[in-house]
């Protein structure tokens, strides 16, 4: 069998698990249909052998018949080579099936994410996010997986109760009476596992949101000694999510149990009437064998009629965390009839008056710190009520993907991806080696490159865990620089270096940004004594623009903010 691209995926606007895992089914219906198809095969295979068993006895070893015993020995073993071949396909089908649901699932939530953006950190965890590619997503493939052993299970109970209806009505009966009867009394389980299934999916992604954020605080929690207060936290979380295991394990293996006893009791039950129609001379010694044959053979089916229902509860589990991502709407979106935004013009926040004037570097200083990501939000349009306006247009009359070709914002949230250090810093391989030289020349991130061994084709670690956070630092601007948007704009671009960096960055910025518009939220005062225009911002609106110097020599709170200075310890001066 060749193997099968995955569709594509697309973003399913579904507001319900199983409209979800129906649209999953739809993608694939062609893999799903040929899993179907030999376990059908597979298990009616099996089905028949009983019956061939039965008359091979019967017809041949009891009639003492040698033509009729080979003529049943030759069929059996056609049958077996049919379902050898039968099982290899469904099995490969059955990986094809769980392959293909659980990784475009992987894909929707992913694409779902990137299309979100700023918005799935607001509504979701970053634990709740993982947990779909850490478990769930394996039982949603286990829903596509069973449903061709499963279609043959029902294909061969059928295929059985026929045959046993026409040896035998009683025992026919039996089989098409006992075996509903013993799915309805599993069904009362599966109601309860499915609840806690569910509060334990929720502790697992609680603890892993958890996880996330230590890991991610690490060197601070360190830095303050908090690390055994987080531990307790996370042994107390996990102890939870420990519990809520043990809750589902309780019933699990009460349904488990049910899975081998209630067809063990089904057994004995089919078996003794059997037994008891061949005493009375109702059934032949090869009738006898096939029905043995028959009760020990539909354990399977039973089993895979019950792990189908176990896995679709595990399914509609998964797929309503995966609908709580594609529930979600961006907090950013597209107007009607988007306008298109000019290729140079000044960038303009009405809410604080900030004029970022084309062509320029300007820094912007604010008495508050905090509001400098507010700021940035506006300015990217990361928030969708402001009026920000860029050459005249506002941004929000535009598309997003206009808004980031022309505006690209890097905060201290940037973040370095798994893979080689080029295609890090120049995603869509379009700079040359001069450029990417050049880039890291202005971040002076020269020596972060001679220190790897491979250069520009080293392999960059999670999170660029590696580097150190100045050397992290110096990379997303390096990568911010090689884009080389209309408008640039950098919160705290040089927070983590030393003083000697930062004055080398801060000199060459200048010249490699020249012509194009750059915005740098900043207080350092290397970086602002070299701008072309300082805009200080208090109280959220613009206080005072112009030179460093100047602002320094005539706006006190603007010289105690760079200075970091009270006015007590001004005065003392």
């Amino acid at each position: 069998m060749r193997q099968l691209p995955l569709a594509d995926p697309g973003v399913p606007n579904h507001r319900s698990p199983a409209r979800y895992l129906w649209w999953v089914a739809g993608g694939q219906a062609r893999t799903l249909a040929g899993g179907m198809a030999f376990g059908i095969l597979w298990m009616g295979a099996q089905a028949f052998i009983p019956a061939i068993l039965g008359l091979a006895i019967d017809e041949g070893i009891a009639a003492k018949d040698g033509e009729r015993l080979l003529h049943w020995t030759a069929l059996l073993f056609a049958v077996g080579v049919v379902q050898a071949l039968a099982g290899i396909m469904r099995h490969r089908f059955a990986v094809t099936n769980w392959l293909m649901a659980a990784y475009r699932t992987v894909q929707v939530v992913t694409r779902k994410s990137a299309h979100l953006g700023a918005t799935l950190p607001k509504h979701l965890a970053t634990g709740e996010v993982v947990s779909v590619g850490a478990g769930d997503l394996a039982y949603v493939g286990n829903l596509m997986e069973v449903s061709a052993r499963f279609a043959g299970a029902i294909v061969a109970f059928v295929v059985v109760a026929a045959i046993l209806l026409s040896s035998s009505t009683v025992l026919g009966l039996v089989v098409l009476i006992g075996v509903p009867i013993m799915l309805f009394c599993l069904g009362p389980m599966l109601r309860p596992l499915h609840r806690r299934q569910s509060a334990q999916r929720e502790a697992v992604g609680e603890l892993n949101s958890l996880g996330s954020d230590i890991v991610a605080g690490l060197r601070v929690l360190r830095g303050i000694g908090g690390e055994e207060s987080f531990s307790r936290r996370y042994r107390s979380e996990s102890q939870e999510v420990r519990k809520a295991g043990v809750r589902v394990a309780g019933i699990q293996s009460m349904l488990d149990a049910a899975q081998v006893l209630l067809p063990g009791i089904f057994v004995v039950l089919v078996v003794g009437l059997g037994a008891h129609f061949a005493l009375r001379g109702d059934l032949s010694a090869g009738s006898l064998v096939a029905f043995y044959g028959y009760a020990t053979f539909l354990v399977l089916p039973l089993r895979t009629a019950t792990d189908f229902a176990n896995q679709l509860m595990r399914g509609l589990v998964a797929a309503g965390r995966v609908i709580r991502v594609l529930k979600l709407e961006p907090d950013v979106t597209d107007p009607a009839a988007p306008l298109q935004l000019p290729d140079h013009g000044d960038l303009v926040d009405p809410v604080s008056g900030v004029r970022a004037r084309d062509g320029l570097l300007t820094a912007v200083v604010s008495a508050e710190p905090d509001s400098y990501a507010e700021l940035a939000d506006r300015l990217g349009r990361y928030d969708d009520a402001s009026e920000v306006r860029y050459g005249g247009v506002t941004l929000a009359s535009a598309t997003r993907a206009t808004v980031r070709e022309r505006i690209l914002v890097s905060d201290t949230g940037s973040q370095m991806f798994t893979g080689v250090l080029r295609t890090e810093l120049d995603p869509d391989g379009r700079r040359t080696d001069d450029e990417l030289m050049a880039a890291l020349r202005t971040a002076s991130a020269e020596d972060v490159l001679v220190a790897l061994p491979d250069g520009l084709d080293s392999e960059v670690e999670e999170k660029g865990r590696s580097f150190s956070g100045g050397q992290r630092q110096r990379l997303v601007l390096v990568r911010a620089l090689l884009a080389d948007p209309a408008v640039l704009v950098m919160v705290e671009p040089t927070s983590a270096v030393d003083a000697h960096t930062e004055a080398r960055i801060a000199e060459r910025l200048r010249d490699h940004r020249a012509g194009r518009s750059t915005v740098v939220l900043t207080a350092s005062p290397l970086l602002l004594d070299r701008v072309d225009e300082v805009i200080f911002v208090a109280a959220g609106r613009v206080v005072a623009t112009g030179k460093h110097r100047d602002l320094l020599e005539n706006e006190p709170q603007y010289r105690r903010t760079v200075t970091r200075q009270t006015e007590e310890e001004e005065a003392l001066r």
